[in-house]
Parts: C-alpha cells; structure tokens; sequence
C-alpha cells in the first residue's frame, strides 16, 4: 500500500456581503469538500481550508448601505456561513476569516518577502477619486463602460461581461457606485507586484499542469498570458479597513484585496495548526514537494488562482519562513489543481442578489434534507460549462434518481433482511457466478468512481455508483428474493447477502457526495465507527477581538475506500427512510418565491 499523501484542499473565500446561494455552493464549497472528503475516506491527510474574506470592497459598500460599522457587518455574514456549512455537511478543518492578527501577519510576511526578493516597486498613478467623498475609491466602487467589451456596468477591476482584468484608469463613463457622482482622477502612490519578472516562471508551471488541468482554467491563465503577458499590478490601496502596508510612511494605506486574500489559504493553515497544539504541522502541506494543493473556485476567480497566486508564490521563493518566523526558508507549495467550475443559473436567468433571484442555501434547509441538495448540485455541477437550477428538475432527480434508484433499494433490502432473517445478514451457502459478478462490478467502483473522483469529475463520479445502484436493482429484480423466500429460503439468503454488501459498498462510494445519508446508512449495518469525524464552533481571540471558526474534528471516524468486509451473523438495525419523496406541488411553490423581497 502506498503512503498516505496530504492533500490540501482550498475554497474560495465569500465575500462577507451577502448570502451564499447555490450557485457559490456547487461553484466551490461543494466540490471541495466531496474531493476532502474522498481523500479522508481513503486514509490521506487532508487539510480543507477557507474563510471570510471581510476586507474586500463588497463588505464596505454593504456596511455604508446598511449604515452599520464594517465589523458588525461582516460578523453577521460570517456566522450564517458557519451554520451553513454546518447544516450542508461542508467539512472545514478550519474556516476563518481575514480580519485576524495571524493572517495580518502572514500577509505582512508575504509582502516583506516579494520586497527582499526584488518584486515589488512603489509607482504614482492616477486612482479614481472622489471629490463629493473626499476620498480615493476602490476600485469595486467605480463602475463604468468596460473599454474591451463595451459592457456598461463593469468594475473599474474586472469586466464581468468578458471577463478580462481591467487597468481602472481606462474605464470609460465611470460613476461611483456609491452617489452615482463621476469621479476623477488623481495621482496616489502604491506598491507594484512585477509580474512582468515571474512571467518565465509563471507560463513554465502552466505548462507542466496543461495535461490535466481544466481547458477553460488554462484558456484563462496560460492563454492569456502567451496573448497578453504578465503586467504589474497594484498590490496595495488607500483605505482605513484592511491590512496596513508594513512600511514606515505608508500609514493610511492597505493592502489590496487581490492580493491579500488568496494568502488566506496559507495563513488559515497556520492558524489551523495553532488551534490544534501543533503549531509547525502546516508545513506539512505547504512546504512539502510531494503534497498536492487543490483550490475550489468559480470561473471570475481563474487568472487570479492559476497565474497571480503562484506569481505570489514563486516570487516568495524561500524568504517567507525566513520573514515569518526567521526559520530555515523552503519554497512554498504551488497549486496542484484549479479545477474552477463555471456559473450555474437559475430558470433559465443569471442568479441575482438584488433580484432576489437566487436559491439561497440556509433558506433551502428550512425546507429540505442536506444530501437532496447535494446531490442535485453534484448531478448538474457546472464543470464545463454554465448550468441551470430548474425546480421540475430538482424534483425529478429527487424522486427519480435519489428515492428511486438509491433510497428505495437501500431500504428495502436492510428492511427485508431484519425482517425475514432475525435482524442478522443472512448465511448465503455458496455464491452463483451470478452473485459474484454484481459483487464484483460493484466493488469495481472503489476504482472507477475513485479514478472520476481523483481527477476531480465530480458529476462522472456520482453518475459511476448510481450507475452501479441501478446494476443492484437489476441483480434484486432478477433474483427477487421476497418472491424466493416463499419457496427457496437459501436462494433469497443469499441474494439478500449479497444484495447487502452491494449496498454496504454504495454507501461508502456514494459517502463523500452524501455524507448525511451513508452515515446514516452506516449505522443501520451496526457499525461502531462512523466514516467521518464532527464538526463544531469555537471561539477564538487575539488582538482585534473575538471572530467564531468552524473546526473538523477527525477522532473517531474510521474511514473506508474499500471493499465490504460484511460477514454472516453481524447485526442489522431497523432502518428508516434515508430520503423524502417530494410532491410535485414543490415546483409551482418554489418558482412563486422566486423574486419575493
């Protein structure tokens, strides 16, 4: 058996401006912790990280619409993704936020590092000012004429139409986005990331991961740069809300969003590992060669994960541990994977906030079960290509696929088995070619679904064990052991065995997509362990306050890639339905609260 490998996995950082919705969910959230927990299942050491992003212009421009300090306003966002993620089973080993004194200090070592390493230079350029505000704007609060694309909203930073990187002095028509008043332009000093000097470096790392990664994600990255280069960009702001530029006579200025942001990833492991009495572990994954990092993203986040992140990263080169902590230095981790998902739609229309045309996901699970949402998330992730979330379509799925093909068999056959074999899985005698070719096919799934799951097609992998579910039904309907029972005892025996180490093995490949049902599952074959571990709030302080993190705790879960082990004789428990069958009344119900204030 091979060595364990660790396995980093990040996600995305939501904004502390709004809701989650389900598009942010099968956008990044999802994904990673289906691939987390797979890695988990199979004995890897898995570390799943992310957090709040509370400095980011989206929370300033909230808090001055509500009129409500920045802190207050983040706080409230942050603990309802807490209890989403609690509620949807998306398993966090640590989900934190920005606003700490730890990721302050990381982000300030990161910047202190590009500085010794040459990479950063200070320029004076025009910014966008405000003279109704008497102040510079950020760039998320200019809008205007996108100068490629023509588009009439995009951000002074990004055209959400094309999609390209925008210089913000090139903005045609702008207009602040908080008094619809036309700023003007002023000169301001910053600090630059040379981009143009890791450009060699960049494109060369996009060229090794070509053959595996995602087309769209190289498209973005690798193709933008071999048509367009690496350019400077701005890595710090004038702001009083972030984190301050670690330099004497830059007070009143902060680092940029873009910047500081994906360096959560990083500073979330270390305070990880802080929390856990262990403060050295994060080094495991992030200055370790042969640990494979995984970032979750939606498809607006590809450039700045596949190309300016690694920029950050190999620009870093061995100073950062150095300058964090005057250790020996080591490089750190470049990303393995960026398999960034695209955008998935609602009715036909783009989700939208302000519309209130969205699924929100904490108002979804007033309604319904966790793993119906994940399934029908999975089943239509936007992988390639933009997807639609259609309520007719949920429902079918629901009931169709989940409560038909999966529930139903589960639960007939462990209901048949307590019933008509004292509550034991049944001795089945000697086993017909019949029964060891459905075992046989089913327990092939640890390779097959595991292969999807590796290369992280999550969609094909679901697809795969409902696949094999539907060879179980196939097996019961040719066997038809109620039907046996009543005249060949030993022939329903052993059907209704192997019928139940099918099932034993479904929900073992099927657990990291439905973690609620499978454990569920898990305990009505008796099991003592469950297949994962717990997880839970906490507390923590430091200088700035007090912020609430999600942990993941591991101890107690046994964990399982592989084959049943289920024997004659072992207990069965009475079980109980794992999925609600829906009315089809739900489809007209859900499309009416669509749009409602």
């Amino acid at each position: 058996m091979s060595e364990p490998e660790y396995i980093l996995v990040s996600i995305a950082w939501p904004y502390a401006n709004a809701e989650i919705h389900v598009g942010n969910i099968t956008g990044s959230h999802l994904p990673g912790d289906i691939v987390a927990r797979y890695h988990r299942l199979k004995g890897n050491h898995v570390l799943m990280v992310s957090g709040t992003d509370s400095h980011g212009t989206p929370v300033t421009l909230r808090a001055d619409a509500e009129g409500k300090p920045i802190e207050e306003v983040y706080k409230r966002y942050h603990d309802g993704f807490l209890d989403l993620f609690q509620q949807a089973g998306i398993s966090f080993d640590l989900f934190t936020t920005t606003h700490t004194e730890n990721h302050f200090k990381v982000s300030q070592s990161i910047f202190l590092a590009l500085l010794k390493n040459g990479y950063l230079y200070t320029e004076t350029r025009p910014q966008w000012y405000s003279p109704a505000a008497k102040r510079f704007l950020p760039d998320r609060y200019v809008e205007g004429t996108c100068y490629i694309c023509g588009f009439e909203n995009a951000r002074s930073d990004q055209c959400d139409r094309c999609g390209n990187v925008l210089e913000p002095e090139k903005l045609l028509n702008p207009r602040s986005k908080v008094d619809s008043s036309t700023p003007e332009l002023r000169e301001t000093q910053h600090y630059y990331l040379d981009l143009s000097k890791l450009e060699p470096e960049v494109a060369e790392f996009l060229r090794e991961r070509q053959s595996y990664w995602r087309e769209t994600v190289i498209r973005q990255s690798l193709g933008q740069i071999e048509s367009e280069g690496l350019r400077s960009r701005p890595i710090t702001r004038d702001l009083d809300w972030g984190i301050p530029v670690p330099v004497n006579g830059w007070e009143g200025k902060c680092l940029y969003v873009w910047f500081e942001a994906v360096i959560g990833y990083l500073s979330a492991s270390i305070e990880w590992a802080q929390l856990a009495g262990a403060p050295k572990e994060w080094k495991h994954w992030w200055t370790n060669p042969n640990a494979k990092a995984f970032y979750f993203i939606g498809k607006d986040n590809i450039f700045f994960h596949a190309a300016f992140w690694p920029a950050q990263l190999l620009g870093v080169g061995e100073q950062f541990l150095e300058v964090f902590a005057g250790e020996y230095g080591q490089p750190l981790t470049l990303p393995y994977d960026v398999p960034a998902n695209q955008f998935m739609n609602l009715e036909g229309e783009k989700i939208s906030g302000s519309r209130n045309w969205a699924v929100w996901g904490r108002d979804f699970l007033t309604r319904y079960d966790p793993d119906p949402l994940r399934y029908y998330l999975t089943a239509n992730m936007p992988e390639l290509r933009d997807t639609d979330w259609d309520w007719e379509d949920f429902y079918h799925r629901n009931n169709d696929e989940l409560v038909a093909t999966w529930g139903n068999l589960a639960n007939r056959v462990l209901a048949f088995a307590v019933k008509n074999f004292e509550g034991k899985v049944p001795e089945p005698g000697p086993l017909t070619a019949q029964d060891e070719e459905i075992l046989r096919t089913v327990e092939g799934g640890f390779a097959s679904v595991g292969a999807e799951l590796e290369a992280v097609h999550l969609r094909s992998a679901l697809a795969e064990a409902i696949r094999l579910a539907t060879e179980v039904n196939r097996y019961l309907d040719q066997t038809a052991p109620w039907k046996a029972i009543k005249t060949d005892r030993p022939a329903a025996a052993r059907a209704v065995y192997t019928a139940l180490r099918c099932i034993d093995n479904l929900s073992v490949l099927l657990a990291p997509f439905l973690p609620h049902t499978s454990e569920k599952l898990h305990s009505f074959f008796a099991y003592e362990t469950p297949l994962f571990g717990k997880q839970a709030t906490q507390q923590v302080s430091d200088g700035l306050g007090t912020h609430n993190v999600l942990r993941y705790d591991p101890d107690g879960a046994s964990g399982r890639w592989e084959p049943s082990k289920l024997r004659p004789g072992s207990p069965l428990i009475e079980p109980q339905p794992l999925f609600k069958k829906l009315d089809a009344s739900i489809i007209a119900e859900e499309r009416a609260r669509l749009g409602r204030k």
